[in-house]
């Protein structure tokens, strides 16, 4: 059996680094001298004038192709809280906490009530946040949506004193990576679980609870499970880390290094934590190489803290049902940042 890769699924990982490098530096040229940080970062910060002690931090994210498995099993409402709490946990990794959501929705018709039904999952989610959802976009473009295609993007800002401030200078080598679980796959790798699970052409097979006796389940409802929001579980551990990383697309590989300073890297402890039951299914089924699992999906590890070692305790007693899964070490350029050992 051919190994299944997220490429083979049609996304190709390296060209969009590859894209988002370019883009990167384009946007660079715009960034100026009120900008904190770095292009590549999970949210941006800006700064008003180097007196202002509150920053504005800003992100915007979309939910991808688990809008087609949401469409499949008629489940629309997740979908928004998955678009909201993932922008505010990128917002989190600076250290801020959001202030207003906006969304942008398009839509190849408007006769439906897919879309509103979102609406009600971002506003749930915005609440539980403490965020408005200040507004946004609904675009009803035929020709470019078709049929009842769709897609939903999310935009957020907040605030962060500028001492509470999280960045990727911060780090020491010897640091600990405090895992928080995830809940699920959360936004990211959906277009590989619907070439594994033949979704698009089999959509019945998302009502089947007979795929593993672990999900406890329907697959459906384990994959749709609506992305975790992290804000009030680390809110007591701000004041008290030295970064975050929030793990999304490009998995443990491409999210911890956005976190860690040049000439850093990261060990992973494979063996620090056991691999929930849905991503197993998905490696089994698909036949998909470990290390291909690890560059998709969060595996688990919805968010990992950067802490110095002597802080870990105390951490962990403030974060339920965290754990130590690795360490922050030197790494020399050209050589991969995150091992997985």
């Amino acid at each position: 059996m051919t190994a299944n890769t997220y490429r083979a699924a049609g996304v190709d990982l390296d060209a969009a680094s590859a894209l988002k490098d370019r883009i990167k530096s384009v946007a660079g040229m715009t960034l100026g001298g009120h900008v904190i940080g770095r292009p590549g970062f999970f949210a941006g910060v800006y700064e008003r004038s180097p007196e202002d002690n509150l920053l504005m931090a800003a992100s915007a994210d979309g939910v991808g192709t688990k809008i087609a498995v949401g469409q499949a099993a008629g489940n629309y409402k997740g979908l928004g809280m998955d678009l909201v709490n993932h922008c505010v946990n990128d917002l989190l990794t600076t250290g801020a906490r959001p202030a207003f959501f906006l969304d942008y929705i398009g839509l190849g018709h408007a006769e439906r009530e897919d879309a509103v039904e979102i609406a009600e999952g971002m506003a749930e989610a915005c609440a539980a946040a403490g965020c408005v959802l200040l507004g946004g976009e609904t675009a009803v473009m035929p020709g470019l949506y078709s049929g009842d295609e769709l897609d939903v993007v999310g935009f957020i800002a907040g605030y962060v004193e500028r001492d509470d401030l999280l960045g990727s200078e911060d780090a020491e080598i010897g640091d600990v990576l405090i895992g928080v679980p995830s809940n699920s796959p959360h936004t990211n790798g959906y277009s590989l679980i619907r070439r594994v699970f033949d979704i698009d052409d089999h959509p019945e097979v998302l009502n089947e609870t007979e795929w593993s006796p672990d999900l406890g389940r329907s697959l459906g409802d384990a994959l749709l499970e609506p992305h975790r929001s992290y804000l009030d579980v680390l809110t007591p551990v701000l004041g008290k880390i030295r970064g975050m990383a929030h793990i999304t697309g490009g998995g443990v590989f491409e999210n911890i290094p956005r976190s860690l300073p040049e000439g850093f890297g990261a060990d992973i402890d494979l063996s620090s934590w056991e691999v929930p039951p849905l991503f197993r299914l998905i490696q089994e089924q698909g036949n998909v190489d470990r290390d291909e699992m690890f560059r998709v999906f969060n595996m688990g590890l919805g968010m990992v803290l950067l802490a110095s070692a002597d802080r870990a305790n105390e951490i962990m007693d403030l974060v339920p049902d965290s754990w130590i899964a690795g360490r922050v070490v030197e790494r020399e350029a050209g050589l991969e940042q995150v091992a997985l050992i």
